[in-house]
């Protein structure tokens, strides 16, 4: 992973011998798979999550080292990604100021990740002006201190359950998550949702016995490539969350994926993004998505899109 890191941070010189630029980019997110809280190995509990990573979708960003002291960010709206390039600036001990810009497609306010997709390519593209490899802990953990609150796309496509709040791995599932199809839409009318707004759910004890069983599925869905465990796990976490951020039409959309044969459903956990999962290898995917989709457009639902997780090379 770290030579796939490497491969996104490209160092260039410019005509100024003084002045470097480092590129970067950084992965969206469809939401998570599963978010709750869970034990780590000394049985503290912990907020934690698992992303559902997004590769179609991508935030680009350039870093150009000035002898100024002054940080200029374009667009200037691009707050919390100026806060990550001075942190990562002050983790590297050097110059505080340069020029940073960011162009992304990621929609804001639904649970791609926008921000912290910002926040990571930003943070990859000061460490490539510098010649420098971070290594994804420790973006992730200037992630979390630029955002408050983070997920783990630092890390790409590898399955963690990463603590959110922390910055800090629960439990790293030893690889990907098995290749998925998602037919995604945006539940409660397309509206986004202030992030900041949102305060943390607070879970009974009963929900996180749920979490524990959840985990466990996660595991087994990376170990044996098991889409159908990957599913119920995040079928799980959406209930869940149904009972902390209700998203519209929600019974609806199990009824779909119970019709289609879907592996399951997941959610957005601090959005209204809804996604039902089927495997990608699996028969006749392409007509029970769509039919998917279709249901989904039926039901009200907007912005359908389909969406391929770890799709190693498929075709559709």
């Amino acid at each position: 992973m770290e030579a796939a890191v490497a491969s996104m941070c490209n160092l260039v010189r410019q005509g100024d011998p003084q002045q470097l630029s480092g590129a970067a980019t950084a992965i969206a997110h469809h939401g998570e798979l599963v978010q709750g809280v869970f034990h780590d190995d000394g049985g503290q509990l912990h907020r934690g999550l698992v992303t559902l990573p997004l590769t179609k979708l991508r935030s680009s960003a350039t870093f150009t080292r000035t002898e100024s002291s002054a940080l200029t960010t374009d667009p200037a709206s691009k707050c919390k990604a100026a806060a990550a390039a001075r942190l990562a600036l002050k983790h590297l001990g050097g110059n505080l100021g340069g020029i940073l810009s960011i162009r992304s497609a990621i929609a804001v306010g639904h649970g791609y990740g926008s921000s912290t997709a910002d926040v990571v390519a930003a943070i990859r593209a000061v460490a490539a002006a510098h010649d420098v490899h971070l290594t994804p802990t420790r973006i992730a953990m200037l992630a979390v201190a630029a955002e408050q609150a983070s997920d783990a796309i630092a890390f790409d496509d590898q399955a963690v359950l990463f603590a959110q709040r922390e910055g800090r791995i629960l439990e790293n599932f030893g690889g990907s998550l098995p290749p998925l199809l998602v037919v995604g839409f945006k539940a409660n009318c397309g509206l986004p949702i202030d992030t900041l707004q949102l305060l943390p759910a607070r879970y009974n004890s009963a929900e996180i016995q749920q979490f524990q069983v959840v985990r466990a599925l996660v595991s087994r869905a990376v170990r044996y490539q098991d889409p159908y465990c990957a599913g119920r796990a995040a079928t799980v976490s959406a209930q869940i969350s149904q009972r902390h951020l209700p998203k519209q039409d929600f019974d609806r959309v199990i009824e779909i994926a119970r019709e289609t044969g879907a592996c399951g459903v997941q959610v957005a956990h601090s959005g209204s993004l809804i996604g039902v999962l089927f495997d990608l290898a699996g028969t006749n995917v392409q007509r029970l998505a769509e039919r998917a989709a279709a249901a989904a457009q039926q039901a009200g639902f907007s912005d359908v899109q389909f969406y391929k997780i770890n799709d190693e090379g498929a075709s559709w």
